[in-house]
């Protein structure tokens, strides 16, 4: 208990740091290789059905449930009875979804007619494609929600380094899929469907002798009557909305997008993936730490230690989630151009994506947010408030979607898909606002003193930050002209330059970051 939190948020963070490169470089080679395609709309579903599963149940409501319990057990229980809960909840966990495995597999043209059902309409044969897709990626899901389960294990003990790492392995073997296998095949895209089905047996395999080293080494046992697995399945049922409201609203993008011109999926994915660099690095790693802190604070009986905790989180939220808008806004088309614009991916691409990554930057601060104020909720085994509010948010999103998408169709407006990202981003913070004002009402979170001076300083700070990038970006022509070479250091000297103004504007502001280090309070161990 002597490592604070914001060092294991740094570890996290840095792994991810590590990972969400790797990732741009994988995306990076796919916009080269295969560009903005029917094609690639095709892979992109066959790729988020799973995905949006695996945030929606392993990394949403699994995770949620789980870590509560598991740290409960830990703090309160014996080292064999922690060993036997996870034994359980393996073998019940793996027994659930091999079976929903099987029938993903099978039913592969059923899903992508519910989550795509544009390209029925629109062309078989790309829907012939994303359902031949969807067989070898869907399995992905199993995999990933072992990997989940085992690092809420290793996050309980306060390992984190080797469970934010793991997810390094999916972009490595992608990339050696698209480069080495995929010209050798008549239909390259099965090449990346192969690639992350291999990659899911990799990230399991990585996790392994982690767990070994803690001492929890799980051994399946079927445990659907077991105490401990039932509380994680009772949390579970209401979590699984509230949880992954966001991974929701962006599957319905999808959704509405694939009867939009072809290459909308893609370019909300592309610019979804850039809205996902600063929420992975920074906002998944505070939220990956906060969630065991809080429910150790929750299962002491600390109420006061709980309420720092969380108030620290929000500060640190909005001190990197602000301006962290401000520079994904104002950077870009520069970024795409930059990172995707060669090959087949065009000029025209990199217009469109951008459209919807300024969209996407909107609600940057409020899935931030999310991340931090829903595990309060989560910590303390209360479900249900967060489904009530996911429930509102996501009528709000389908509504903003109608409201947006529909005039623009109508009257020929360019970039439809850009109105289905901003009602994504106003619905994050409908969702952020209402949490937030549950934990006030209620009591559970107290502000402490100083957020009056605070929010002072972050907006002035963030107000000279958008004035010099407004100054100082070139326009998107320059861009577009510029060799790869000179985008990329013309992109770093942007970035460079903006945070060096963002904390000079800081610090002329009064605000003094290492009295931000003081102020956190105690986090777990810190293994790694």
């Amino acid at each position: 208990m002597s490592h604070k939190l914001l060092k294991s948020t740094a570890i996290v963070g840095g792994m991810t740091l590590i990972s969400r490169v790797l990732g741009l470089l994988r995306d990076m080679v796919l916009a080269r290789w295969f560009g903005a395609d029917a094609g690639m709309d095709a892979f992109f579903v066959a790729f988020k059905i799973p995905n949006f599963l695996r945030r929606l149940f392993a990394e949403g409501a699994f995770s949620q449930a789980f870590v509560p319990v598991i740290s409960e057990y830990r703090a309160q229980r014996t080292h064999a009875e922690v060993q036997q809960l996870a034994n359980r909840v393996a073998g019940t966990l793996l027994g659930i979804l091999s079976g929903i495995t099987v029938l993903g597999v099978l039913a592969s043209p059923v899903l992508v007619t519910i989550f795509a059902p544009g390209f029925l309409q629109r062309d078989p044969g790309q829907f012939e494609l994303a359902a031949e897709l969807l067989r070898l990626t869907f399995p992905y899901l199993l995999f990933v929600s072992l990997v989940a389960f085992a690092a809420g294990i290793l996050n309980t003990y306060g390992r984190f380094a080797a469970a934010s790492f793991v997810s390094v392995w999916l972009n490595v073997v992608l990339i050696g899929a698209a480069v080495l296998v995929s010209p050798l095949l008549d239909q390259p895209e099965i090449a990346l469907a192969g690639g992350v089905f291999v990659a899911g047996v990799v990230q399991v395999l990585f996790l392994l002798p982690s767990l070994k080293r803690i001492g929890i080494f799980p051994r399946p046992r079927w445990g659907l009557r077991d105490e401990g697995v039932r509380r994680i399945m009772k949390l579970m049922l209401p979590g699984i909305l509230g949880s992954s409201v966001a991974q929701i609203n962006l599957l319905f993008d999808t959704l509405i997008a694939s009867f939009l011109v072809a290459g909308s999926v893609s370019w909300l994915y592309y610019s979804d993936r850039l809205v996902e660099f600063p929420l992975g690095v920074f906002a998944i790693a505070l939220s990956t730490v906060i969630l065991p802190s809080l429910s150790r604070s929750h299962a002491n009986g600390s109420s006061e230690e709980f309420s720092r905790t969380l108030d620290w989180g929000l500060r640190l939220v909005l001190l990197i989630g602000i301006p962290a808008t401000i520079g994904l806004f104002a950077l870009a088309r520069p970024m795409l151009a930059t990172l995707f614009q060669y090959g087949d991916f065009s000029a025209g691409d990199v217009s469109m994506a951008g459209l919807s990554l300024m969209a996407y930057a909107v609600g940057l601060p409020g899935f931030m947010l999310i991340r931090v104020l829903a595990p309060a909720f989560y910590s303390r085994k209360d479900t249900r408030t967060p489904v009530r509010i996911a429930i509102i948010a996501l009528i709000t999103n389908m509504a903003l979607n109608l409201l947006f998408v529909v005039p623009m169709v109508m009257l020929a407006i360019k970039g439809p898909h850009a109105g289905l990202a901003l009602a994504t981003s106003l619905a994050a913070w409908v969702n952020a606002a209402l949490l937030y004002r549950a934990l006030k009402q209620r009591g559970i979170y107290t502000a402490q003193d100083g957020w009056a001076r605070t929010w002072t300083q972050l907006l002035l700070a963030s107000a000279v930050l958008a004035v010099a990038l407004a100054w100082g970006v070139p326009a998107h022509g320059v861009w577009i002209d510029w060799s790869a070479g000179q985008r990329v250091t013309g992109l770093l000297l942007c970035v460079a330059a903006g945070v060096a103004v963002y904390l000079l504007a800081l610090q002329l502001a009064g605000m003094r970051l290492l009295d931000l280090w003081r102020q956190q309070p105690h986090g777990g161990e810190s293994g790694d």
